[in-house]
């Protein structure tokens, strides 16, 4: 693990004297060295200074690296204008270094402090190259919600040390039965993931972000939120069990809501950004059971999620920059325009909305099983957020590639291989993870 921190530790120079593209390729490089470097099962490998990584942390690594290197694939905009763009690279780097940090420690304070790292180059990301004024607002409320509710985590953290004098992950222990205790140790994860009622960070953060900013926030920092709570809820099997039915309603309530939401959207950054809300909230119900297909699941919808989220941003983004606009009302008619970007839409809106072959149809299946089985009284609200998930995401395919395109358009090109490759990119670890989908089975 050292190996790939000092590497890029090593490449800040690059960042700030380098080449832009230099730097993408180095980070697709560093991506394929972690491909090679596979970790098997629930064990840790690859240990040195307090690092290393299981199968839960090694693909937390892996979808940071793979995501940083199509965030810098997706920005060339800030390369062509020149806008700051080697404080840009420099940022990006710190950013996937914190996150590289807080996956693989094994320490839970490490990952404490790194997770709140993780927080400042997102900061900067969004204030420093959004769109709008608004950034600000975005910005402050991406920051103070975690901050206030990361803080009860450190005092618990200290509390725990108290106790077993170890902070290391694989020694988590202890069946905690206070319901505080349990708020303080994982209120934050779940304003991270984010719950519902805790979100209302992310849609703002989401609509004021760069499209980078918008790809780590979707493809990363969500799954901070999911892997922490992972790690957790060994704490707390005994009280989780009993206190998982109030979890469970807020998540699945909150996610068909959220999805009546997405059908009212009227610009497509927020209908993505919501539509995060109502994902993760399987996760966190996947979580709550306490069974092994629900861990399976979660942990596959995590990996889903960040490449078939941060492809539609991305495909967001591009129409974004031909049209000048993210209205649904102004993106019509794309497939006049560029049909074969709208056989991108087609494929990232089909899995999306769970369609096979694409991993999001196998970890819904596993999460669908794994909620019926914990009571069969869920199968009502499941039966509306699959299908208003399937309703909000063809309404946001077809609302954008038919009807009649706007006659403001003077010109516009079909798209750049640039383009092309970071969508493909996106689509196809997506669609054929589900031929290794045994390995997510192995770290439970």
């Amino acid at each position: 693990m050292m190996g790939l921190l000092m590497s890029m530790v090593f490449m800040i120079p690059l960042s700030i004297y380098g080449e832009f593209w230099v730097n993408a390729v180095i980070i697709f490089l560093l991506s394929f060295i972690c491909i090679f470097s596979f970790s098997y099962d629930y064990l840790f490998m690859y240990v040195s200074y307090d690092f290393g990584v299981d199968l839960l942390s090694y693909l937390m690594v892996l979808l940071s690296f793979w995501i940083c290197g199509l965030m810098l694939l997706a920005s060339s905009k800030i390369n062509l204008f020149s806008n700051y763009d080697k404080f840009f690279q420099f940022t990006v780097l710190l950013l996937l270094f914190s996150l590289v940090v807080a996956f693989s420690s094994l320490n839970f304070f490490l990952f404490y402090i790194f997770f709140e790292v993780s927080l400042i180059p997102t900061l900067m990301l969004i204030v420093g190259w959004g769109y709008q004024p608004e950034r600000l607002q975005a910005g402050i409320y991406l920051l103070f919600y975690t901050m206030l509710a990361s803080l009860p985590m450190l005092i618990s953290l200290f509390y725990y040390y108290s106790f077993f004098d170890s902070l290391a992950m694989s020694y988590l222990e202890g069946d905690f039965s206070s319901i505080l205790y349990f708020l303080f140790f994982t209120m934050v994860f779940f304003v991270k993931i984010p719950m519902f009622m805790l979100h209302l960070w992310l849609p703002k953060a989401h609509v004021e972000a760069p499209v980078s900013g918008s790809m780590i926030l979707a493809g990363i920092m969500l799954k901070l939120g999911g892997y922490g709570l992972m790690r957790v809820l060994v704490m707390f099997i005994g009280l989780g069990l009993e206190i998982s039915s109030f979890f469970m309603s807020v998540a699945l309530l909150g996610g068909v809501y959220v999805s009546l939401i997405c059908l009212r959207q009227s610009d497509m950054k927020s209908l993505i950004a919501y539509s995060s809300v109502a994902h993760m909230g399987m996760v966190i119900c996947g979580l709550f059971t306490f069974t092994i297909w629900g861990m399976v699941g979660s942990l596959g919808m995590m990996v889903a999620h960040g490449l078939c989220s941060s492809g539609l941003f991305c495909l967001a983004n591009i129409s974004y920059e031909r049209l000048g606009s993210r209205s649904l009302l102004v993106n019509k008619g794309l497939i006049n325009l560029a049909p074969s970007m709208s056989l991108c839409w087609f494929l990232l809106s089909s899995s999306n909305m769970a369609a096979p072959p694409s991993f999001n149809l196998l970890s819904e299946i596993a999460l669908l099983s794994s909620v019926v089985s914990w009571s069969s009284l869920t199968m009502g609200v499941l039966f509306f957020l699959s299908f208003f998930s399937a309703a909000y995401t063809l309404f946001l395919y077809s609302y954008t590639q038919h009807g009649i395109f706007f006659k403001g358009v003077y010109s516009t090109n079909m798209g750049y291989v640039r383009e092309y490759l970071l969508l493909i990119l996106h689509w196809l670890p997506l669609n054929l993870l589900f031929l290794k989908s045994s390995y997510f089975c192995l770290w439970v």
